[in-house]
């Protein structure tokens, strides 16, 4: 079984931390979908099965998950993985839950925006969040927005919905400069 970090035109990537999908082709890997020509040429592209999970190699060439691919925002040019920004505000002990996505916005393809669910009894403010990132972010991942709601749309197994969440909050950028 070989595996490889590739990015967005299925070349490999050799330098440690740029993130890429993960991808993999072997003997084990599967064949096709079921009835489904089109996205079995999307996951099979170049001849690799493309996992939809990004990684990044260590020096060592070991790779870390950090993203799922549809859930990396694009902004300014710059990839953003909603994960990392979420990791770093559960930092807050208020946060009871987080979910980070891009929103469309004019000038940047995308804005990084965090919907934040406070514990009980807890009042959280944007810039409270907002400072908090910019303490341990690059600028580019800090969250331009953050809006706190009582509760996650999710499924029954308790996944955040972040599809939802876009859609629901589609236009939330849309007169801005």
């Amino acid at each position: 079984m070989e595996t490889v970090l590739l990015d967005d035109e299925c070349r490999p990537i050799d330098k440690p931390g740029v993130p890429g999908e993960i991808c993999g082709r072997g003997p084990h890997v599967m064949l096709m979908y079921f009835k489904d020509p089109d996205k079995t040429d999307e996951a099979m592209k170049g001849g690799w099965f493309h996992s939809g999970d990004i990684g990044v190699y260590d020096e060592d060439r070991y790779i870390t998950v950090v993203d799922r691919k549809k859930d990396m925002i694009k902004t300014g040019g710059e990839n953003v993985s909603t994960r990392e920004v979420e990791e770093v505000i559960y930092k807050d002990p208020r946060v009871s839950e987080v979910a980070v996505v891009g929103l469309p916005y004019p000038r940047w393809i995308e804005a990084v925006t965090a919907i934040v669910v406070p514990k009980p009894d807890q009042r959280i403010d944007e810039r409270e969040i907002i400072d908090l990132c910019k303490k341990e972010l690059a600028g580019f991942k800090v969250p331009k927005a953050v809006i706190v709601v009582d509760t996650l749309p999710k499924t029954p197994t308790g996944k955040i919905l972040k599809r939802d969440l876009r859609k629901m909050y589609q236009d939330y950028f849309r007169d801005k400069p």
